[in-house]
Parts: structure tokens; C-alpha cells; sequence
């Protein structure tokens, strides 16, 4: 990612920014955020961006000089908000907001989502309605461009008012105060700015506000989480794939005709992907084992995968949404307006977050149940996927691993945005907790890997009992990646390595899904 500073009398050339992302003039998507993150796509400040928000600083600059009383501008904070500020006491105020709201606590975040954080909120103060300096977003923009990531505790955000604790931590760097990253070290943020030849800014009027009043810290998990159930919602139809082939289960539930009727774009979805993995597999075509139906965890994947789709598409769009939103507050409009509103409150994402915890947490649950079928004995699988059972254990224990990872992630779905606790005296008496969801969002996804993980061990031990069947061509290549790392298994043996070998598979996204 490169900073414009390419510059003719119009401040910018033009033609150096065709291929970049435009920060407040293009639109941001869950990919983009990413790819920016990564530093394959490279995001800079236009020209046109700068006049808004040299436009809207003007504005503020006039708000700042007035006799009138103006919240968080020249007036206090939060139930402070009746006491007014003189000019001259401007500055003290805006840095006193960032220092005393960096109260987080915990283990820090993952740096990858300070960054995210970092490129949303530049986006959201490019709009031109936050009131604050260019020099101080180019600041950040140059942090996110050299890595330079402040280090932000995971707790202490209520998720309304933004998510002050985070954010406040996020920016303290900007004054050489807090700490950043450097490499795996923490430092103090005094010394990385002047190791990068770079003095700390000194807050003019509204910036500590534009800063700090955000849903960023809430956005960024929803969006590194969506983009890894992504991933997951794919791999749950192959996981379910295989467990179906080792089960020697039906294919006639996931005929289109069946979800035209019913047509819901996640099941439809689920059904088309089924009949592509099933595709030309000589094994679902053998009839040696018939049956009038399977059970529900084989029969109803479209249905069950296909409602944690449906979710996810539901997340996508509020996040997508969000990250091109302006959520500080007040939002200024002109010389002598700024609404004090409620943009900062996270609720849209809470809730969204909440039904996605639960979307995510369901495709354990339906592996873990998959898993279990697996293991009875039943269609011409011997009982725990052992052919030596009673000396042998099998494959007995590691669904109770399944089990206490699918109560875990139940566990976490208690929805945060069910809740509020009043705050700042009860004038923030509404909070989202949103901050919480997006957390929880995250723990859940992290024990689905394990989960599927599991799955996939028990479906290439089942599918082996079914040679010399062979299966489709994405079915076959996704089996012999299992055995490139876990054989199968004869004879009892240490299963710690094996599952962790998979784990790390699924982590590093080495299944083919498509």
C-alpha cells in the first residue's frame, strides 16, 4: 500500500491512483479490507478526498471559536457535556479524551486486527464529516503502511459511544503515548516514532473524537471473522460430503427440485455445492446398503449449513455497510451544525454478530452428530471405525473432544447484545456490548477448525471401508491430502499429531472446496 504523495499543483496525479483503493471516495468490501491488510492492494488519500475533509475542518475550526455550545468540540464529554471549553483549553481536552478512555485490559488483540481497525477508520474520517485534520489521517495511513500497530487490549469496550477503550489505545501512538508492535515485542510508542523520524501530534478541536467515537474495534472482528466462516461454510459441505460417502448415505436430498420449492439462497446454495462434490462417484451410486432415509445430519446439510449461510450473507451486508458509514459523533454539517447522534451505537453489528455465533456454532454441532454416526457400526462400518475392536479403542474418544468444543461453542453463544449496562453516569444507558460478540464470533470459528478437523480424520478412516469404491475427483484429491499426513488407523496410537495436522490444514484453508 503506498501513501500519495506523488504531487502537482492539484496536490495528486491522477493516474498514480487508477489501481488503488480510494480511502472515503470507493466503496470498502470484506476482500478489500483484507487485501489491504495483506498489501496486495494498495490505498491512498486522493485529492478529492482531502478537500472534503479540509472542508469539514474548516467548519469546525469556526464551531471551535463560538460562543455557542457545541458537544465535544468546546464542551466536556459524556454527562460533562454542559460544561463549556475555552479555546485555548481545546488541545488539553481532545488529548485528556484519548488518555483517560485507554483503560483496556486483557491480552492484546491480534495485530492483523488493529490494522483492520485501522484502515476502517480511515476510510470512515475520509468521508468528510468527522472534522479532522488530513495530517493526522495520513498518520495513521502511515502506520498501516509500515506496519507500525498499536498494541490494543481485547476488553473493555461496551460497544456504544463506539468502542471507546480500544480505539483510544489504537491512537494513543499518535500523541507517543501507548505502544506498538514491533515484531513480537511490545515497545513504547515514543521510542517507534522517533525511530521512524516522526514526532507525536499534538489534537486540535473534535479530533479526539473523530478518533476515538467508532465501531471499528466491533467491525474489525466481524470482518476477520467473516472472512474465515467463508472459508468454513465451504468446508463444512466437503467435511459433510465425506462423512456422507463414508456413511454410504443418499444423494436424492440435495436434488434441485427438492429446493425450488423451498427456495432460500443458503440452501440452495448448500444443495448445488452437495451435487457438485457427489458428482461421479461411483461410491453413492453402490446400493449394497439401502435405506429408506438417513438421519438428519446427513439428510438436512442444505438446511442446516445452508441457515448458517443465510446468516452470514445477513452479516456481510450490515458489515459492508458499516465500514463504508461515518460512526463518530457529532457528524458535522456545517458552520454551525453538529448533530450529536447515535452513529457510534454498535447494536446493527451486535445482534448480526450474535445470530452469526449461532450460524457458525450449528456447523460443529451437525459435524459432531456426523462424527457419532460414524462410529456405530452401522452400513458396513465397523463399530468405532476399528476393525480390531476391544483391544482397540478406535476412533471412541475423539468425538468427545467434538462434544466438549460443540458445549464450548454453545456455551459462547449467549448474545452479548441481549444485555446492557449503563454507563458515564446513565447518560450512555443503552450499550450494545457489541465489542463481546465480536469476540465470542471469533472463539466460536477458532473451535469449528478443531471440530471439522475431526471430522475429516473419521471420514477418511470410513471412506477407506469403502474401497476400492472410488469417489468424485474433489472428493478423492481432499482424501489423499488426509492420508499425505495421517494414515489410517489399525492399530491404536498416539491421535494428538494426527489431529493437529489436520487442524493446521484446516487453519492454513488446504482443503480444496470448489
Amino acid at each position: 500500500m503506498i501513501l500519495l504523495v506523488i504531487k502537482n499543483k492539484n496536490n495528486f496525479v491522477e493516474n498514480e491512483i487508477k489501481d488503488m483503493f480510494k480511502y472515503g471516495i470507493d466503496q470498502l468490501t470484506v476482500n478489500k479490507v483484507i487485501a489491504i491488510a495483506e498489501g496486495t492492494l494498495k490505498a491512498g488519500i486522493t485529492a478529492e478526498a482531502k478537500s472534503k475533509v479540509d472542508v469539514c475542518r474548516k467548519k469546525v475550526d469556526t464551531m471551535a471559536n463560538s460562543d455557542a455550545a457545541i458537544y465535544g468540540i468546546n464542551t466536556g464529554f459524556g454527562p460533562l457535556c454542559d460544561v463549556q471549553i475555552t479555546p485555548q483549553e481545546t488541545s488539553k481536552l481532545q488529548e485528556n479524551l484519548l488518555i483517560t478512555h485507554a483503560v483496556g485490559v486483557g491480552n492484546p488483540i491480534d495485530k492483523k486486527l488493529s490494522k483492520i481497525m485501522m484502515i476502517c477508520k480511515v476510510q470512515a474520517l475520509c468521508q468528510g464529516y468527522s472534522g479532522v485534520r488530513i495530517e493526522m489521517i495520513e498518520r495513521i495511513v502511515y502506520f498501516i503502511e509500515n506496519d507500525l500497530l498499536p498494541v490494543v487490549p481485547e476488553q473493555g469496550s461496551v460497544g456504544a459511544s463506539g468502542d471507546l477503550a480500544p480505539l483510544s489505545h489504537l491512537f494513543l501512538p499518535l500523541l507517543g503515548e501507548g505502544e506498538f508492535w514491533v515484531e513480537d515485542t511490545i515497545q513504547p510508542a515514543k521510542g517507534v516514532l522517533a525511530k521512524n523520524n516522526l514526532e507525536p501530534l499534538v489534537l486540535e478541536a473534535k479530533e479526539g473524537l473523530g478518533l476515538i467515537n467508532g465501531t471499528q474495534f466491533i467491525l474489525a472482528h466481524a470482518i476477520l471473522g467473516l472472512k474465515k466462516m467463508e472459508y468454513l461454510l465451504d468446508l463444512a459441505d466437503v467435511a459433510g460430503a465425506m462423512s456422507l460417502e463414508g456413511y454410504s448415505g443418499n444423494v436424492s436430498p440435495f436434488k434441485e427440485e427438492l429446493h425450488q420449492i423451498r427456495p432460500f439462497k443458503g440452501n440452495l446454495k448448500v444443495a448445488e455445492r452437495m451435487r457438485m462434490l457427489l458428482k461421479d462417484s461411483q461410491n453413492v451410486e453402490d446400493t449394497s446398503f439401502p435405506r429408506v432415509q438417513d438421519p438428519y445430519s446427513i439428510r438436512c446439510m442444505p438446511q442446516v449449513h445452508g441457515a448458517s449461510r443465510n446468516a452470514y450473507f445477513h452479516l456481510n451486508d450490515l458489515a459492508e455497510i458499516e465500514m463504508n458509514s461515518v460512526t463518530d459523533n457529532p457528524i458535522v454539517l456545517s458552520e454551525t451544525e453538529a448533530i450529536s447522534g447515535g452513529n457510534f451505537h454498535g447494536q446493527p453489528l451486535a445482534m448480526a454478530l450474535d445470530y452469526a455465533s449461532i450460524a457458525a456454532s450449528e456447523l460443529g454441532n451437525i459435524a459432531d452428530r456426523r462424527c457419532y454416526l460414524l462410529l456405530e457400526g452401522k452400513y458396513g462400518l465397523p463399530r468405532l471405525l476399528t476393525e480390531a475392536g476391544g483391544l482397540n479403542s478406535g476412533f471412541m474418544i475423539p468425538q468427545y473432544t467434538t462434544a466438549a468444543l460443540v458445549t464450548e461453542n454453545k456455551s459462547l453463544c449467549f448474545p452479548p447484545s441481549a444485555d446492557s449496562v449503563p454507563t458515564s453516569l446513565g447518560q450512555e444507558d443503552h450499550v450494545s456490548m457489541g465489542s463481546i460478540s465480536g469476540r465470542k464470533f471469533n472463539q466460536i470459528l477458532g473451535n469449528i477448525d478443531k471440530i471439522f478437523a475431526i471430522e475429516f480424520m473419521y471420514a477418511a478412516q470410513a471412506m477407506d471401508f469403502r474401497r476400492p469404491n472410488t469417489f468424485s475427483p474433489i472428493i478423492e484429491d481432499n482424501f489423499k491430502l488426509i492420508r499425505s499426513e495421517v494414515a489410517k488407523l489399525e492399530d491404536d496410537r498416539v491421535l494428538k499429531d494426527d489431529i493437529n495436522a489436520l487442524i493446521n490444514m484446516v487453519k492454513n484453508q488446504k482443503f480444496k472446496v470448489a
